[in-house]
């Protein structure tokens, strides 16, 4: 697997990791849904967090949440939409990002909720 890779999964543990930790329920990683895939989905209270991953080695090219596109956004919605269909949920929907990346040895972790929203 290549270390791009690698970092990315490392990332959703470590985000995985953080909401437990913050009292989230984690429902769903990885759940697909025709070309869109939800990192993780998670509940707490009556909110339901889509939650995108992103996870950078370092800034030099910009804040890991600035890399969230609107195409992926839409991928996302469609998705949760599904996802919120199938399941016969009646929840607030929130979009989150988790943004991780290295600092020296360290990786700093930093919960966006309502991130984005869509219309």
């Amino acid at each position: 697997m290549a270390e791009h890779n690698d970092l990315g999964k490392f990332g959703e543990e470590l985000a995985v990791d953080f909401l437990k930790k913050s009292g989230y329920e984690i429902l769903e990683t990885n759940w697909t849904f025709d070309k869109a895939e939800i990192d993780i989905i998670a509940q707490k209270e009556n909110i339901l967090s889509v939650v995108e991953v992103k996870t950078r080695s370092s800034l030099d090219f910009g804040l890991p949440q600035e890399f969230v596109r609107p195409k992926k956004i839409q991928l996302l919605v469609k998705a949760v939409n599904e996802y919120v269909i199938q399941n016969d949920l009646d929840v607030e929907v929130r979009f989150d990002i988790v943004a991780i990346h290295k600092e020296n040895t360290d990786f700093v972790i930093e919960h966006i909720e309502e991130a984005f929203y869509y219309f």
